[in-house]
């Protein structure tokens, strides 16, 4: 229940208000412990509240997010998944294997650092994942280092 309370805080903060789609679309969050589409989300409010439309859903994400207090991000190819931004990370994501990991932010600190001083462009790292291969598929496919690409 501590993120819960965080997360209505962080709402609360922000200048939110606290309505029933907010507090269940939070609440999903906060159970479903990893990262979630819309369409899962759907799915664990309507559990308690059927009435609730994917419409409200999106609605309620949207309005969180510009508050602050939800983030959704690209993990490849697929559709956009959203969690809390009590845990503020990056994502790595392995083009083999599909493996999602989370690792600090702080570790993309010097390439924004350097992508503002050199080029004045401000990164906006956490929208997507970083693309790679993970450990294992490393090592179960023989190669020492990862895959470059020359796009």
């Amino acid at each position: 229940m501590e993120r819960m309370q965080i997360a209505i805080e962080n709402l609360k903060a922000h200048g939110g208000r606290i309505t029933h789609a907010r507090k269940a679309v939070l609440q999903a969050l906060v159970t479903a412990k990893t990262h979630v589409t819309a369409e899962d989300l759907l799915n664990i409010v309507q559990k308690q509240f059927p009435e609730v439309h994917i419409s409200t859903v999106y609605r309620t994400l949207d309005a969180l997010e510009k508050l602050g207090v939800v983030d959704h991000v690209h993990l490849g190819h697929g559709k956009a998944v959203y969690h809390l931004t009590d845990n503020s990370h990056q994502h790595i994501v392995c083009e083999m294997c599909s493996s999602v990991e989370e690792v600090p932010y702080q570790l993309f600190t010097e390439l924004q650092s350097n992508l503002k001083e050199k080029y004045g462009f401000q990164m906006r790292m956490n929208h997507f994942a970083v693309i790679g291969k993970c450990r294992r598929c490393l090592k179960e496919s023989g190669s020492t280092r990862p895959s470059s690409s020359t796009h």
